[in-house]
């Protein structure tokens, strides 16, 4: 057996509240770009869940500390459901994102929950999760954890977008590589989607229909954020603060306004890509293609779309490395991107109390 090979679960858990990824990965520590997905599936959320996680922002610290552990004993029996399901005897380690119900980093502040032991005990495996605290405590954002991935898996894109709750991309600058994040996206588009009764526009459909509303799109461009230069990262607090505030003031149709900020996205996008950059587009967001023609017309990038697999279970795949990366205490937090005081090894391991 070639023993640079190792096998991982990776989870990954999104603003935009799809459910669990969860990706079987063997990776090898002599060849990174050699990777193999061997099995994935998206577990969706009940609408419990989905309650909760949306609410967690306004728990008290009791009521968070309880979350953290349910949550955790919820990941742990997915976990294991997957392993049964697909008969997977091989795991080194299963590397958890976690759920984040907290980022406000400028405070200090960063809050992923899927507590590492209670994983741990159930699955009965090694677990590294919390990748974002130290880096914040090191002055950091504790965002986008994906570059270093991006840097290491996909080297031969100039760039790489995901479209999730959140746009964010990377790219090498030099010897550095630069990543933040841009706009929000499904995070936005899927709440109202979810108004006129839909989970998500399908292929961007209800955006296509609806009419463009110049005014409140003029009034999108002005956000703060948009000057602001990087490192930078967003979160739920800020959409509730600065983006739905504006939307619910239209007092439009929710049709008009999905029209008008994918038209936003498409526009917040393509200012950040150059014209014959390559452009590798992965998460949920790829399979808008409104969206994606319309980032097409503002910048005439090449837009590679991967495989499903890809799109689906990128991020996913890259917590699995980051959890290798952390495990060999190798740097996977780039203060480049998160500006942090320094490049770091993220992550804390949990082991099952009976091993």
């Amino acid at each position: 057996m070639n023993k640079s090979e190792v096998f991982s679960i990776g989870l990954m858990s999104g603003t935009s509240l799809d459910g669990v990824d969860l990706i079987y990965v063997k990776l090898d520590k002599n060849n990174y770009k050699e990777f193999e997905i061997i099995y994935t599936e998206t577990v969706s959320y009940t609408s419990e869940w989905k309650h909760r996680l949306q609410n967690g922002i306004h728990f008290s610290k009791d009521e968070l500390l309880e979350l953290d552990k349910d949550y955790g004993k919820f990941l742990g029996k997915v976990i294991n459901g997957f392993i049964d399901k697909f008969k997977i005897d091989k795991i080194d380690f299963i590397a958890s994102h976690g759920h984040t119900i907290l980022h406000e980093p400028d405070k200090g502040i960063t809050l992923q929950i899927g507590d590492g032991q209670v994983i741990a005990d159930i699955a009965n495996k090694k677990v590294v999760c919390d990748f974002r605290t130290q880096d914040v405590k090191l002055g950091g954002q504790g965002a986008p954890l994906v570059p270093i991935g991006d840097m290491l898996l996909f080297s031969e894109y100039d760039y790489c977008l995901n479209l999730g709750g959140f746009a964010n991309i990377s790219f090498q600058k030099g010897d550095k590589r630069i990543a933040y994040d841009i706009c929000a996206v499904n995070i936005v588009l899927n709440k109202y989607a979810h108004l006129l009764g839909f989970d998500y526009d399908n292929k961007g459909k209800i955006a296509k229909s609806g009419t463009f509303l110049k005014q409140l799109e003029a009034e999108l461009r002005m956000l703060e954020f948009y000057q602001q230069k990087a490192p930078k990262s967003l979160g739920l607090e800020w959409v509730q603060k600065e983006v739905f505030p504006k939307l619910e003031a239209s007092k439009r149709k929710s049709e008009d306004i999905l029209r008008t900020f994918t038209d936003h996205i498409a526009w917040a996008i393509a200012k950040e890509l150059p014209k014959d950059a390559k452009v590798l587009v992965t998460g949920g967001g790829t399979f808008n293609e409104y969206l994606i023609s319309k980032i097409e017309q503002n910048k005439k990038a090449t837009l590679v779309i991967p495989s499903k697999k890809i799109i689906n279970f990128k991020e996913a795949l890259v917590f699995a490395f980051l959890g290798l990366l952390c495990i060999d205490n190798q740097v996977n937090c780039l203060s480049s991107v998160t500006g942090a005081i320094k490049d770091h090894s993220s992550g804390k391991i949990f082991y099952p109390k009976w091993k």
